[in-house]
């Protein structure tokens, strides 16, 4: 009987085809996950024709410190209260010329609401989730007031118009009808949103 030269050999030629098809298979079916940007419209590059004064009323300062405390005015606040005091100060109408104001119209706070200017700060050590959170109310304070607005004038929601007049698929006639009635809520409280400078830990 003729004795076996040693154990037998594996090819591993088609080793690497494997590998390739493996290689695709995990590319086509991994999902790779990416954080949701913020929509902001930057402002225009020209300087303007003339210095614009701001009087510091207008301007409803938050800050975000670095371990996540909200200070509004200077003063500490809670997060379910922000939005409420964002809300009083552009729906204020302290100078008596915003016919659809209904806040407490005071003399000390903003004048009217396209005046109003809110400006956030935050530490650079501040926490991703805490700023995305004080944005989220800021923005729902401007989206609370378009709606009662939207809902004044045309008896729906300015959330639900402006995604159906944003939406690709909604037809261009129903866009065009859109367009004039989002523009006008929007010039009825502009969203005048400002990052001031990040501050720097010590």
């Amino acid at each position: 009987m003729p004795r076996r030269g040693g154990p037998p050999e594996v090819n591993a030629g088609s080793m690497a085809d494997i590998a390739f098809l493996l290689l695709i298979f995990f590319l086509v079916t991994t999902t790779i996950e990416t954080d949701a940007g913020l929509d902001r419209m930057l402002p225009p590059m020209e300087p303007p024709d003339t210095d614009v004064v701001i009087k510091q009323k207008n301007i409803f300062t938050v800050n975000i410190n670095k371990n996540g405390q909200l200070l509004v005015e200077e003063q500490l606040m809670d997060l379910k209260n922000l939005r409420k005091a964002a809300t009083d100060f552009l729906d204020n109408g302290g100078d008596g010329t915003c016919n659809y104001c209904k806040g407490p119209n005071d003399a000390s706070s903003s004048d009217n609401p396209t005046k109003a200017i809110i400006s956030l700060k935050n530490d650079r050590e501040t926490k991703y989730g805490t700023y995305i959170t004080v944005q989220n109310e800021l923005v729902g304070a401007y989206n609370d007031l378009r709606n009662r607005e939207a809902q004044r004038l045309y008896g729906r929601n300015f959330t639900d118009m402006e995604a159906e007049f944003l939406n690709p698929e909604t037809p261009s006639s129903v866009r065009d009808e859109l367009k004039d009635k989002v523009k006008r809520v929007q010039d009825l409280f502009p969203q005048k949103l400002s990052e001031a400078e990040t501050n720097t830990s010590n």
